[in-house]
């Protein structure tokens, strides 16, 4: 027996004996696994190829890392050209450029059908950009690894496309509990960046498929947690000022990183072809390897030690080793490394790379939060707070202000750190990160290029209703079209006897809308024969209340234009010609349809 054929028995079976609300736990079980095995591969093979360089004879003890990541990035676009030509995304605009914006665009344009090549794309490209010292994580990948394998079980199964949407999400919240060991993160990851509605139905498999995604992730890697986090001094009334100041911090932080992440893609867009990109963006992160060595790789090790106090190990062998004994040199070159993270972690991307932002992202924030705590305690103000604490809740700051994501933001960092003690200064620096990223910027790296052109999916129901629609659903093009100088008897013999409709465009030689004719305005004299030969069209048209820009203008757009003008008819324009009419009833009804299927 084939595969295909075992399938279809398979799903044979299933319809007599397992109900669709049963089915989908199981598929969130099996997706949760899949997804912590694509993890945990992930992790293994990059720590792999890390130890095995680390123990390379030549970069150990000459200190030549920092030609590793153009080694990596070469050898990453040599596989890419030469063994995966076919694009891995099929249709994917060009401007999308990053994992979770690529599977946004597909669940809202594809249906969710992501190609089958992305489940072991990313866990081969991925290690060899950040095990090569690529300045970025693993989380993307993951996420997209998973995604890619719910996607292609759901078309086995024959899933629709809104249970295929949830388990693609319980595939996001599988990989982000077994990366960082924190299935309720995971969860509300899911649905912040999502967008689902937080419904039973939509809870219960993405619970289920975090927990099973977490429990493969414990079997193979052991009960450890990403960092190991000892809580100390406790968070005191006093300290409250400081932490807002440090919210303050991650907000202007969070909007820096934000646009430098676009100025480094535009930058990299002159760039005609791969190889130069390459090329430039190879050196580029040489350079800043080699006086800021702690931006190798995805920089774990660097957070652990400025958790454990140890900054002089964080800061690694540089230039200025001989005056780090002056705590505002070590202070500068925090700073320095909080915002050449951002560029590095960017320039591997435009230069070919494969990785995600999440790392990368609580990575610098832990070096801002420590740099907040290190200033307030040698400034001289007599008071003295944790540095370890602040280093752990600038993650969090910076993580909300990033990806506009405040309640996985406070979960994951408790979780990874086990650091429930913190939740109030959790709260209170990421809610002011937030609402000062939420205020200057109303979208994310994630989401900026997707709202752009009207393809994001948000919590607004009636938004992403008419994000799904398409204007070709609600076209209607059986209107019996007018000359300008036809005669008011030709325009009854014509056009009035031959159509149903109470609107007739008026359009020249060369098709383009010169204006409109309702019934009701000739109806008063429609039987006047006296007028059939003496007047023309042009002397009862007139201009319609508004247009519809086929190539501009979102459904979202026409809806709105539709209550501006209180017009029940508005034309659409298609490449400047006459192209249709959109009636208000049929746009209703098409709403009403598509708010059924969405919900």
């Amino acid at each position: 027996m084939n595969l295909k054929s075992f399938i279809k028995q398979f799903l044979i079976w299933r319809y007599k004996h397992i109900s669709q609300k049963n089915f989908v736990l199981l598929l969130s079980i099996v997706v949760g696994l899949l997804t912590g095995i694509a993890a945990v591969t992930l992790k293994n093979i990059t720590y792999f190829i890390q130890n095995s360089l680390e123990k390379g004879i030549v970069f150990s003890q000459n200190q030549l890392y920092f030609i590793l990541p153009i080694l990596g990035l070469l050898i990453v676009y040599l596989i890419k050209k030469y063994m995966f030509k076919k694009e891995m995304v099929p249709s994917v605009p060009p401007f999308i450029k990053r994992a979770v914006p690529s599977l946004l665009y597909s669940l809202l344009r594809q249906k969710g059908l992501l190609s089958y090549k992305l489940i072991y794309h990313p866990l081969i490209l991925a290690p060899l950009t950040v095990g090569f010292g690529g300045s970025v994580g693993l989380l993307g990948p993951a996420i997209t690894s998973g995604s890619a394998i719910s996607s292609n079980l759901s078309r086995w199964m024959h899933i629709d496309k809104k249970t295929r949407t949830l388990l693609i999400a319980c595939a996001t919240a599988g990989a982000v509990a077994s990366m960082f060991k924190s299935p309720i993160a995971a969860i509300v990851f899911a649905v912040e960046v999502f967008s689902l509605d937080l419904t039973f139905a939509s809870l219960l498999p993405l619970l289920i498929a975090s927990i099973s995604s977490v429990l493969t992730s414990y079997f193979f890697l052991g009960d450890e947690v990403l960092f190991n986090f000892t809580l100390t001094d406790k968070f005191t009334l006093h300290d409250t000022v400081f932490y807002i100041i440090l919210g303050i911090g991650t907000g202007i932080a969070s909007i820096y990183f934000t646009k430098i992440y676009f100025a480094v893609y535009s930058f990299f867009d002159r760039f005609k072809t791969r190889f130069a990109k390459l090329l430039v963006g190879g050196l580029a992160i040489g350079v800043m390897l080699y006086f800021i060595p702690p931006l190798y790789g995805e920089g774990l090790s660097f957070t652990k030690d400025l958790f454990d106090g140890n900054y002089l190990h964080a800061l690694g062998t540089n230039l200025f080793d001989e005056y780090l004994d002056n705590i505002w040199v070590v202070i500068v070159l925090l700073i320095g490394f909080t915002i050449f993270k951002a560029v590095a972690m960017t320039t591997t991307f435009a230069a070919g790379g494969v990785g995600g932002v999440i790392v990368p992202t609580m990575v610098m924030g832990s070096a801002l939060g420590n740099v907040v705590a290190k200033v307030v305690n040698n400034i001289g103000l007599g008071h003295q707070v944790s540095e370890s604490n602040f280093t752990l809740v600038g993650m969090a700051g910076l993580i909300a202000g990033v990806i506009h994501a405040p309640l996985t933001a406070i979960f994951l960092i408790a979780e990874i750190t086990g650091g429930y003690e913190l939740f109030l200064p959790l709260m209170i620096t990421v809610a002011i990160s937030y609402m000062i990223t939420k205020n200057y910027m109303e979208h994310t790296i994630y989401t900026k290029e997707l709202a752009e052109r009207g393809d994001l999916l948000t919590h607004n129901k009636d938004q992403n209703v008419l994000t799904t629609m398409h204007i070709d659903s609600v076209i209607e093009k059986n209107f019996v079209t007018l000359k300008p100088n036809m005669s008011l008897g030709d325009m009854l013999h014509k056009g009035v006897s031959k159509s149903n409709r109470n609107l007739f465009p008026v359009i020249n030689e060369d098709n383009i809308l010169v204006g409109i004719i309702l019934l009701d305005d000739i109806r008063s004299i429609m039987f006047d024969q006296s007028l059939y030969h003496s007047t023309s069209v042009e002397t009862f048209m007139q201009l319609p209340p508004g247009f519809i820009d086929y190539d501009k203008d979102s459904m979202r757009v026409v809806m709105q234009k539709f209550q501006d003008t209180n017009a029940w008819n508005l034309p659409v324009i298609k490449d400047g010609k006459y192209y249709g009419f959109v009636s208000k009833s049929k746009l209703l009804t098409a709403y009403r349809k598509e708010l059924i299927n969405f919900t």
